[in-house]
């Protein structure tokens, strides 16, 4: 009979973790949670100094009611569950549920399912940290307070089924920020100027671009270009400098969450939620060909760039018997610590670098294989040599002006060996070993091209991910969940990696500004992290921080309960009717945004699609410009006369015509901009009448 028994949280880990412990130990799954707040009440005693109300989680009474038997049973309980604040949470919920002897239950941790890391846990057995635990009910707290109070407001005010969130919120603000910049940018006309030359005795030409004088002089429109061109006309053109010299590029840091996330999103084209579902398969152990069932990369929550000295040391030996020892890193990069960084445990990386993704791609799927070759190669990398180039710069006299020429080619590759990332495959200029000094050069083209700044790109998952994680909003388990709940609510909609915001999403967005706007607050959302950091470090009380809380969030949403009121949204009435029985129909919130039904329902249920007129004429066909969405939910303009016209413009088009070239104009910010990027013409919006 089993002494022992182990809780892990997950029931993929009990085969692993069992095939490791032998028969003395029977392992169970908690299955994650098996107490939270009741879903039907608010679940926190205001009133008895915000004491947490938690029940037993539906569905979870017959496994709890198999968990405390086998407690029963056992000598020594060891609570296993994952090594962050949340699996703390969880074995102090396992502790009060199982209503064992608290002297019997222990906590372990390991940061890989290895049977090393699993044996030494063992024998390094722990007290709960209740730090740990305060931090994550902290967290919890705060974001049911922010959910139960805010939820039903929107419930209220918009339509049933929506949600507000401490994090999430904050997300959506900052999409919806980015939006509005990128839909007031204005381009700005600049010009580039290459030339093209060839050096005496050489078959291949040479290519330059401008620069200025003695310092860059940038070219804002055609008549400073014209200018240029003609003083160049009859200059002649000569080698002022030729620079040799040396640059280095550094390997890059090993993975964590947040970089993981990114980086799977650029090169393998995941979801956050995607690299995050596979990684946990990865690290809770995979079917392998000999050996069975192993853990094969580390934890997975994590902001860590640190790596222990025993994977390091076997880093470095594999290392240097695969490349040679002059692959080999000289030491450890310094890495700056920010104080959000919880360095509990270590970066991403293989639990064996000798297991390479070639010996395991037959055992992993097609995407496990392409998650663990990327966390693979970047471990790999971040124990190699910088790499090095050879760089050359030209500098080419002409007048009063130089153009300037820049070459590198790798002297030694170092870590770009194992791991190349998009710009390390960009491909300089070669240039000619007999370019020196005084050489003169004739010209073969002046190449002038007009260009326009550019907007702000919309964020994409990865680019989200990065603006969370540098702003201090949010931890490593809560990037994915976060993204999630966004476009699944259909705040926001993701079209060819792009984010953007729906009708939806800007509802609930101006909402939460106006009523909440310290809810949405970027610097306040990442102030309240780093509370809940102090109270993991146990130098601030959680109930400090739930006190702190919940006054000014309940006043905010009393204050609101009132003055929303006021944007309360009413069927409106339209001149469109019904087909089917002739009433005027009205105009209603779905799912997917506004749509016309008829307001004798349920007798008549006749819906059409709503499309809101503009009161501009189409520039193509001269009937109403209306607004319309895509299928999921981004906003975009074209003629009501659709499939017959094909108009339609991203931008909101003006009934203006642009005086220079004809085409209409179209609305960004408080200007009138030509829809021609390359005519340029802006105008003042005229101010509105009251």
């Amino acid at each position: 009979m089993a002494k022992y028994l182990v809780i892990v949280e997950s029931p993929a880990k009990v085969k692993t973790i069992k095939k490791f412990l032998g028969s003395n130990y029977d392992v169970q799954a908690s299955n994650g949670h098996v107490r939270d707040f009741p879903k039907s009440q608010f679940g926190i005693d205001v009133e008895n100094d915000f004491e947490p109300k938690y029940i037993t989680i539906r569905g979870k009474g017959e496994l709890l009611a198999g968990l405390r038997k086998a407690a029963k049973k056992a000598d020594k309980i060891f609570l296993a569950t994952d090594p962050d604040r949340e699996g703390e949470a969880i074995s102090w919920h396992l502790m009060q549920a199982l209503k064992e002897d608290p002297k019997k239950m222990r906590r372990i941790t390991f940061n890989e399912i290895t049977k090393t890391a699993v044996k030494n846990s063992i024998k390094q057995p722990r007290e709960l940290d209740m730090n740990l635990v305060d931090a994550q009910q902290a967290r919890r707290m705060l974001d049911r307070m922010v959910g139960y109070s805010i939820s039903p407001l929107l419930w209220a005010k918009v339509k049933r089924g929506l949600s507000a969130g401490r994090v999430q919120s904050v997300a959506l603000r900052i999409i919806c920020d980015r939006e509005e910049e990128i839909n007031s940018f204005i381009p700005e006309e600049y010009w580039s100027l290459d030339g093209e030359f060839k050096i005496q005795g050489e078959k291949k030409h040479l290519q330059a671009k401008f620069y200025g004088t003695d310092k860059k002089l940038p070219i804002h429109n055609k008549a400073e270009i014209d200018e240029i061109l003609k003083k160049l006309e009859h200059e002649e053109y000569e080698i002022k400098e030729v620079k040799k010299g040396e640059r280095i590029k550094n390997a890059p840091l090993p993975f964590t969450t947040s970089t993981l996330q990114q980086e799977a999103a650029k090169t393998l084209n995941f979801s956050t939620q995607k690299t995050m579902r596979l990684a946990q398969q990865l690290y809770e152990g995979v079917d392998i060909k000999g050996n069975g069932t192993v853990g094969v990369i580390t934890y997975l929550r994590t902001d860590s760039t640190r790596i222990s000295q025993e994977a390091d040391e076997a880093a470095r030996a594999y290392i240097g018997e695969q490349y040679g020892a002059s692959y080999v890193a000289d030491g450890e990069k310094a890495v700056k610590k920010e104080q959000k960084i919880q360095d509990a445990h270590e970066a991403i990386r293989p639990t064996d670098i000798s297991r390479t993704p070639v010996m395991l791609k037959e055992s992993l799927s097609r995407d496990q294989f392409r998650l663990y070759q990327l966390i693979w190669k970047r471990f790999t990398a971040s124990r190699m040599a910088a790499a090095r180039y050879e760089t050359t710069s030209v500098k080419i006299g002409a007048g009063e002006y130089v153009f300037t020429v820049a070459a590198s080619k790798v002297v030694f590759d170092g870590f770009m060996s194992v791991y190349v990332q998009d710009e390390d495959n960009k491909k300089g200029n070669v240039l000619s070993q007999s370019l020196e000094k005084g050489m003169k050069l004739e010209l073969l083209e002046l190449k002038p091209e007009q260009h326009f700044t550019q907007p702000p790109a919309h964020y994409t998952e990865a680019s989200l991910v990065k603006a969370l994680e540098e702003q201090g909003i949010g931890r490593p388990s809560t990037y994915a969940p976060t993204i999630t709940t966004i476009i699944s609510r259909r705040y926001v909609s993701k079209e060819q990696k792009n984010l953007y915001m729906t009708e939806l999403g800007e509802v609930v967005n101006n909402i939460m500004k106006q009523a909440f706007p310290s809810i949405v607050d970027v610097h306040f959302t990442a102030m309240m992290e780093g509370l809940l950091d102090c109270v993991e470090a146990g130098t601030v009380q959680w109930k400090t921080v739930v006190r702190n809380f919940y006054p000014d969030l309940k006043k905010d949403v009393d204050a609101a309960e009132i003055e929303l009121e006021k944007v309360d949204i009413q069927d409106e009435v339209t001149d469109v009717v019904c087909d089917l029985c002739g009433r005027n129909m009205v105009i209603k919130y779905g799912p997917h945004g506004r749509f016309l039904a008829c307001p004798g329902f349920p007798d008549c249920r006749n819906t059409k699609p709503y499309y809101e007129k503009i009161g501009v004429s189409c520039p193509k066909c001269g009937k109403d410009v209306v607004l319309k969405k895509t299928q999921k939910g981004r906003k975009y303009y074209g003629c009501e006369d659709n499939p017959e016209c094909d108009f339609m413009s991203w931008q909101k088009p003006s009934d203006k015509k642009c005086p220079v070239c004809g085409s209409y104009m179209v609305e960004k910010g408080n200007k009138i901009v030509c829809s021609q990027e390359t005519c340029g013409y802006v105008e003042q919006k005229p101010p509105k009448k009251d």
